[in-house]
């Protein structure tokens, strides 16, 4: 029964799941879990490891927020928006869990700063201490190119945290099984529109057609292991990307199956000395979005809202 006297009424569904957005709970993931870092496990590789992941959510959450009121209609702002949103919720967790582990990575603004630790790695870290890959950073382009972008990254986000739902960092667990309902909605949403645009008109086949050509290139680095990738997953801890190269292209085959289009030929953007994304060298992209996403923070570096 919906009580009408709430705004929230009904936004419960029937197995007593708090539900908001699209799959999303109000309930903590960390609620009820034991948050110590287990006793044999490099803190530091873990703090890194989780500014990985946290950067990649972080970073393209911000690019899905730059379609607020410009996708082609207002029912795309609202999932564009909320995509957002959950990958926001998943940065907040990777970063604060980034801090917990080594302190020594957190921006120290003063000595009784109230900004907590997650809010201090996003807003006041330079782009070359960021750690994300170089497919979310660069611009949106059409919606096409979105589609395309967000359709990749989810395969592979969603891979990784299927797996991780086995991580034995608690916390890792926890957040991945919390993430890996996001992420399968927002995978469904991307590989429904790239089906969509494939089959639809020969102006949105174009589109799309030249939005693979550009994300492309982008692919190779997801599957490029970071040291502390390759030491983390030898101690249960974390996911060697390798290993989720063949499920990521046995779904991608199938959705661009149903969407008659094509794989592009292989290319890559490439390592430069041995760095990538993950080792702080990014596209010129990178700087512009975090000048935007952090100048607030910057102007007004304790204040309080």
């Amino acid at each position: 029964m919906i009580d009408h006297d709430s705004a929230f009424s009904g936004l419960v569904d029937g197995d007593g799941h708090g539900q908001w957005a699209f799959g999303t709970s109000f309930d903590d993931p960390l609620a009820g879990v034991d948050t110590t870092v287990p006793a044999d496990v490099d803190t530091a590789a873990l703090a890194v490891y989780c500014l990985m992941l946290g950067d990649d959510a972080l970073v393209a959450a911000q690019r899905l927020s730059e379609w607020a009121a410009r996708a082609p209609e207002l029912e795309e702002d609202v999932a564009l928006l909320n995509i957002g949103l959950d990958l926001l919720g998943q940065a907040r967790l990777l970063l604060a869990r980034a801090g917990a582990a080594d302190p020594t990575l957190v921006p120290v603004l003063s000595d009784t700063s109230p900004v907590p630790a997650e809010d201090a790695l996003a807003f006041f870290r330079d782009d070359h201490a960021f750690r994300c890959v170089r497919l979310v950073e660069v611009g949106n382009g059409d919606f096409a190119r979105t589609i395309v972008r967000l359709l990749v990254f989810t395969i592979w986000r969603l891979a990784v945290f299927d797996r991780l739902r086995d991580s034995r960092d608690p916390v890792l667990a926890a957040v991945a099984e919390k993430g890996v309902k996001e992420l399968t909605y927002h995978r469904d949403y991307a590989a429904r529109w790239t089906v969509t645009l494939g089959r639809g008109t020969e102006e949105s086949r174009r589109r799309m057609t030249e939005a693979l050509s550009f994300v492309w290139p982008f692919v190779d680095e997801l599957f490029a292991p970071a040291a502390e990738e390759v030491a983390l997953a030898a101690a249960g801890v974390a996911v060697e990307p390798r290993e989720v190269r063949t499920e990521f292209d046995r779904v991608l085959a199938q959705v661009l199956h149903a969407a008659e289009l094509l794989t592009p030929p292989a290319t890559s953007v490439g390592m430069v000395g041995g760095r990538a994304g993950r080792q702080g060298l990014h596209t010129e992209a990178l700087g512009p979005l975090l000048a935007e996403m952090q100048c607030v923070a910057r102007a007004h570096p304790e204040g309080k809202w």
